[in-house]
């Protein structure tokens, strides 16, 4: 049997007319067309609304920039840029903002978890420790690669409205297993630029007297560096994992010893920051 013929309806002119007529008009009011030729009215925004970035956190990436450019492209770890140590040093975009980069892995911050969904990640071309026969040796980052980070978190901070508090250290999210960006990151430039918490150093100065007359209870340290943000146990025991968060405070904020251990210093610079942070704020 012979399929008949498709059958056609052809829209009266007039009504084809209107038709127009009427996208056109819809366009105007601010329309969009989505999925399979949905039609989206734009129109409106809701105020009640930011970026779903919340958090940057920043790492190093232990190898040189091909191995870190082939790690970060064709296996599972990624990250939204990848800062190269090449002459000059480049900025590489590896993931777009909008869309998850597996940079963070296992990780905690004031409660949050898991922050890939709602960071964005930075590695900078870096070889990490390196182990001599005298001991550990953090290399200095290179000025113009340092410059060139600095100038990136500006901008997505800006853009993304990312407060002080939540722009971080895998170390800071990570502490159980990961020491990055390193001693040698220079934290304080940012703090100066008010991208980064950081504590009075006045006020810790006139608090560390105290502290040395009268070490606070570990359990204290735990409570303290919990309300600074970290994920840490609250036993009032000196653990490894205790000792791991410590280390990692101390790295960012106290670089010339971060040995993990409760000390004065420690208590003094964890007591201005988890004060409000109107006073622990870099001005």
């Amino acid at each position: 049997m012979t399929p008949a013929a498709p059958h056609r309806v052809e829209l009266p002119r007039r009504r084809g007319l209107a038709a127009l007529s009427t996208l056109g008009a819809l366009a105007l009011a601010g329309c969009a067309v989505g999925p399979a030729g949905l039609r989206i009215d734009t129109s409106h925004t809701a105020q009640g609304q930011d970026s779903r970035a919340m958090y940057l956190v920043l790492h190093y990436t232990v190898a040189n920039f091909q191995q870190s450019l082939r790690v970060l492209t064709r296996g599972p770890v990624s990250s939204h840029y990848l800062v190269s140590d090449e002459t000059p040093p480049k900025v590489y975009r590896l993931v777009d903002e909008n869309r998850r980069a597996w940079h963070a892995g296992v990780s905690h911050w004031k409660g949050h978890s898991m922050l890939n969904a709602a960071s964005i990640g930075i590695e900078i071309v870096h070889p990490g420790v390196i182990e001599l026969p005298q001991g550990s040796f953090y290399p200095p980052f290179e000025p113009a690669q340092i410059d060139l980070v600095v100038a990136l978190v500006q901008d997505i901070v800006r853009r993304h409205a990312i407060r002080p508090d939540r722009v971080l250290g895998h170390s800071d999210v990570s502490p159980q297993n990961k020491i990055d960006p390193g001693p040698r990151f220079p934290w304080k430039r940012l703090a100066d630029l008010g991208l980064v918490l950081w504590p009075d150093a006045a006020r810790a100065a006139a608090l560390r007297p105290q502290y040395e007359l009268q070490l606070p209870e570990l359990a204290w340290f735990q409570q303290a560096l919990r309300t600074h943000g970290f994920d840490v146990p609250q036993h009032g025991l000196m653990d490894e994992p205790t000792r791991r968060v410590i280390a990692a405070f101390q790295m960012k904020y106290r670089p010339a010893r971060f040995d993990g251990q409760p000390d004065a210093e420690t208590a003094a610079l964890l007591q201005v920051l988890i004060e409000p942070s109107d006073r622990a704020r870099a001005p």
